[in-house]
């Protein structure tokens, strides 16, 4: 557990990273509904989980290139060579996985994409990135909304090797029509990126940020919730999209597959789990902020007994990768026992896995390779003299 333990180590992002798996896992394996009723897992979980990752996912590429103080020059050549191979790993391995048929919606392709995406603003501070990345996540929903009707409906199946036959449909689902969209989510970097820029291990910066995160999230649903019934009766849903056959009021509390239909611009007010909106992007950063600001005061507090969740956290990659390998081989066994003792097995290896794995030094699997490629393609610009800069 010493690298866990590394002053140079923010703990309280492990910790929510190993939130944020957990609650992607509940998605992938705990239904909808039960009874009728949302359940738990989704009311808890969906949209906020995926939207979590995607946040910290910028709060690490921040620690990896300065921190507070963003590279420049020299290095900041070298950090974007190495994000970028490290990007083309990700999506290198969310493409192998893609191919499985684990009925989850692997996100790692866009995962790499977006890190692709963050080369570009690498080297900006947080008062450039905060305002850009709130812009973002206002505007990119409606261009989005306005861009969808002029292509193929989405979302489509998991990115895989195979999609690389239409590299255009492809990049659309990527960026527009599928589960994750590239053009929104982008927002989440940046805000990621942003939160990575600011001193995490002062208390007063978590106060902060469970804030304005609580702030945030709140006013999103509140003001989705006042503006929703004004155009409802417009919110029409075609037989092309994947909540077609759905209850309306359910399809908005349990998911919206990554985009709305783009029958009305009414579909731009609602707040509902991965619908792409505003609303939603504005609702699930707040949670976001609210769930590492809580984390990063927990660390402080409680940084020893935390550390099985932050070993969790500390190799997501690997543990997200076995876990869509688990489900696909496990898919058609067709297991009598319940969905949420289910989860609760994944959780527990998942936790006791990571915690073993702690305990030799090491980076997980997948993360040492992945640090190991896109190390590599550091090394040649910086040289042996370059300064190591906190993780």
């Amino acid at each position: 557990m010493k690298r866990l333990l590394s002053p140079d180590r923010v703990t309280g992002v492990d910790i929510a990273r190993g939130l944020a798996l957990i609650g992607m896992m509940a998605t992938h394996i705990v239904p909808s509904t039960t009874g009728g009723e949302v359940s738990l897992a989704y009311q808890l979980a969906s949209g906020r989980a995926s939207a979590l990752f995607a946040v910290l996912a910028g709060v690490a590429l921040a620690l990896v290139t300065g921190g507070e103080r963003p590279a420049s020059g020299r290095d900041l050549a070298a950090a974007r060579r190495s994000v970028a191979v490290r990007a083309g790993v990700i999506a290198f391995i969310g493409l192998s996985l893609g191919v499985l048929d684990s009925g989850v919606a692997v996100i790692l392709v866009n995962y790499g994409l977006l890190f692709a995406v963050s080369t570009v603003v690498l080297g900006l501070g947080w008062r450039v990135l905060a305002p850009a990345g709130l812009a973002w996540l206002v505007v990119t929903p409606v261009l989005a909304h306005a861009l969808r009707p002029l292509l193929t409906p989405g979302p489509g199946p998991s990115p895989s090797w195979f999609d690389l036959a239409q590299p255009v449909v492809l990049l659309e689902r990527l960026l527009l029509t599928g589960y994750y969209p590239v053009l929104q989510w982008t927002g989440y970097l940046l805000v990621g990126l942003a939160v990575g820029r600011l001193p995490l291990r002062r208390t007063a910066t978590a106060v902060w940020l469970a804030a304005a995160g609580a702030v945030t999230a709140g006013l999103a649903k509140v003001v989705s919730g006042l503006l929703l019934p004004l155009g409802y009766d417009e919110l029409s849903v075609p037989m092309t999209s994947p909540i077609a056959g759905r209850p309306l009021d359910l399809a908005l509390q349990t998911g919206m597959f990554g985009t709305t239909p783009t029958t009305s611009w009414w579909w731009l007010v609602v707040s509902g789990p991965h619908s792409g909106t505003s609303f939603d992007l504005l609702h699930t950063t707040g949670t976001a902020l609210l769930a590492l600001g809580a984390c990063l005061l927990a660390a402080q507090v409680a940084r020893r007994w935390l550390l099985p969740l932050a070993a969790t956290g500390s190799m997501t990659l690997t543990l997200y990768s076995v876990h869509v390998v688990v489900l696909a081989s496990t898919r058609d066994v067709s297991p009598s026992w319940d969905p949420v003792a289910e989860w609760a097995v994944h959780v527990v290896a998942a936790v006791v896995l990571a915690s073993l794995w702690a305990l030799t030094g090491a980076r997980g699997p997948l993360e040492a390779l992945t640090a190991e490629v896109s190390g590599s393609a550091r090394r040649p610009l910086t040289g042996r003299g370059s300064a190591r800069v906190p993780r």
